[in-house]
């Protein structure tokens, strides 16, 4: 007689892999890089050359010490190179960088057992430590094709620093930004090396959701509720849409929002977790002393995400619950 055995998912092995999964993000993450490597120069180039090598130097190091098996070749440190060094001036010095690998690489990911048990995403602590520590050289922002070397580049405000420009029509004062839709999308902007090209992001953002390797509710959620909330507290659409494209907000929607190990599982987690890091976002950038909060509000729901993940947590069919011994 044939017997039907009921079992929690998943019930099919899948081809992707680690390896796999690391590779489309870096596929998907090349366009905004390479972007900002022509806007910025040879100089943006090594910043994220110097953070990728890091990276991958103390993955290898410090596996090695705590005699733990090799995970360099799952290119996860890589990930979090690029992802590193797409989140730093193309100014800052070459001791930044490493750095910043060493705080993402050995304190975050390494000592609370490596790949998927880390408590945040590596790249995001990372550079809220390094913009605490060397603020200066973490704000030096340099626009874009004026940068040859350390001795002769032009710096400049990003959008979020700018000041919007006052003008009086027909009696009526009027606020215009300081740069226009068209130069946001295109990354003609001063900012991080990877967070200017709004149109590379959004290719490999939804390079990625296509892919099917992130899942559209994260960036969703976050990107939609930010634009909610601006909207409502300004009543503008063209300021809406400024905050949407300005800062960090499109690069941390798709790339370190929607990291496995410090998001929620579910979708409905997925969505509270976009929704907080749009309101926290939306804060920090309208009321805090800081321009911008992308890196902060992800931190914060990354700490938020096992309270999430218990409260939209599913009981999966067919699963029992362990029987308690006398």
């Amino acid at each position: 007689m044939n017997k039907l055995y009921v079992s929690p998912s998943p019930h099919r092995a899948s081809s992707m892999s680690t390896t796999k999964i690391m590779l489309m993000v870096i596929i998907a993450l090349l366009p905004s890089a390479v972007a900002g490597c022509i806007y910025f120069g040879l100089r943006a180039f090594m910043v994220i050359a110097v953070c990728i090598a890091s990276s991958v130097l103390f993955e290898y190091l410090s596996r090695r010490i705590m005699k733990r098996e090799q995970t360099v070749s799952d290119l996860s440190a890589v990930v979090t190179g690029l992802l590193l060094g797409m989140n730093l001036p193309a100014t800052v010095p070459v001791y930044i960088p490493v750095i910043g690998s060493f705080i993402a690489i050995v304190i975050v990911k390494q000592l609370f057992g490596g790949i998927g048990q880390n408590f945040a995403n590596p790249a995001i602590v990372a550079r809220i430590v390094l913009m605490l520590s060397f603020t200066g050289s973490m704000t030096n922002w340099v626009v874009p094709f004026h940068y040859r070397s350390d001795l002769d580049v032009t710096t400049g405000a990003t959008p979020l620093t700018a000041g919007w420009l006052s003008f009086t029509e027909n009696g009526e004062e009027l606020l215009m930004a300081p740069f226009t839709p068209g130069e946001m999308l295109l990354g003609k902007t001063g900012g991080c090396i990877g967070e200017t090209c709004a149109v590379a992001l959004i290719i490999g953002g939804l390079f990625l959701i296509i892919t099917k390797i992130i899942s559209p509710a994260t960036p969703v959620a976050f990107v939609g509720s930010f634009a909610l909330i601006t909207f409502i507290y300004t009543g503008s659409a063209v300021e809406t849409i400024y905050g949407v494209l300005a800062g960090g907000l499109l690069l941390g929607a798709f790339f370190m929002a929607t990291d496995y190990a410090t998001t929620p599982v579910t979708t409905k987690g997925k969505i509270i977790f976009g929704i907080g890091c749009g309101l926290i976002t939306f804060i920090i950038r309208n009321f805090g002393s800081f321009p911008e909060g992308v890196s902060f509000a992800i931190l914060i729901m990354n700490l938020l995400t096992p309270y999430i993940d218990k409260l939209t947590y599913t009981k999966p069919f067919g699963a029992k619950k362990p029987e308690k011994s006398a």
